[in-house]
């Protein structure tokens, strides 16, 4: 999962984006809310970590402006100082999901995290089976079919396609796609992810008689269409 931490703490942030990490996660840090609201303009969250007490902004005005952004599922956690009850009614009432108090436990967050995400994604957790016209998924093996027959795909080829296939009609950014389908890959080159994205358009024949069709998005990313009614 994709998340997003708002913190001016550079210590803190590390520390969370530590805890999100060696739990799978992809984590990217904000100074501020500004910065934040920026970014989520451009792309998206799976999840939103948020410090109440941020210099250039309200919590609250943060909070209301991300979820402008977010998709209604996104879930919203804030941190909040041991004695600041006023901030901890506030961020609730605000619309947050749930809510840490200062300073941190390592465990408590990767409880919380994963709490947050298994309640707002439960089609991701465990073994599910997902059909999109003529193609199926089905998670637990990572086995893809095409009006039920079998498609040769490697691992992260099954994930990308699923990816595209969760989020139809949805521009995809370069940075998410890489984040959600190499999550600790660091160096992909760019030529990695376009021979990826070419094999799952040819595997899957995502082409309009088949209902879908796979565009490149200029200087952001790709984009699965469905075509017709």
């Amino acid at each position: 999962m994709r998340i997003a931490v708002l913190d001016n703490d550079r210590s803190q942030a590390d520390t969370i984006c530590q805890v999100l990490s060696g739990a799978g996660h992809s984590c990217q840090t904000f100074d501020s809310g500004k910065e934040l609201l920026g970014q989520l303009r451009k792309d998206s969250t799976d999840l939103l970590i948020m410090d109440w007490q941020v210099p250039d902004m309200p919590g609250s005005e943060v909070l209301r402006r991300a979820k402008e952004k977010l998709s209604a599922n996104t879930p919203t956690m804030f941190l909040a100082n041991t004695s600041a009850e006023d901030d901890m009614v506030a961020g609730m009432t605000a619309g947050a999901d749930d809510y840490l108090v200062k300073p941190l436990r390592r465990g408590e967050l990767a409880a919380r995290v994963s709490a947050l995400l298994r309640r707002a994604y439960p089609s991701q957790n465990g073994s599910e089976q997902l059909t999109f016209g003529p193609y199926t998924f089905e998670t637990r093996p990572g086995r893809l079919l095409m009006d039920g027959a079998p498609i040769d795909v490697t691992h992260k080829e099954f994930y990308l396609a699923l990816l595209f296939f969760r989020n139809i009609g949805r521009p995809l950014s370069r940075a998410y796609i890489h984040e959600s389908v190499w999550v600790r890959e660091t160096a992909v080159p760019s030529r990695t992810m376009d021979t990826h994205v070419s094999r799952v358009r040819n595997k899957l024949q995502l082409r309009p008689e088949n209902g879908f069709r796979l565009v490149p998005v200029y200087s952001y990313g790709y984009r699965l269409e469905k075509l017709g009614a």
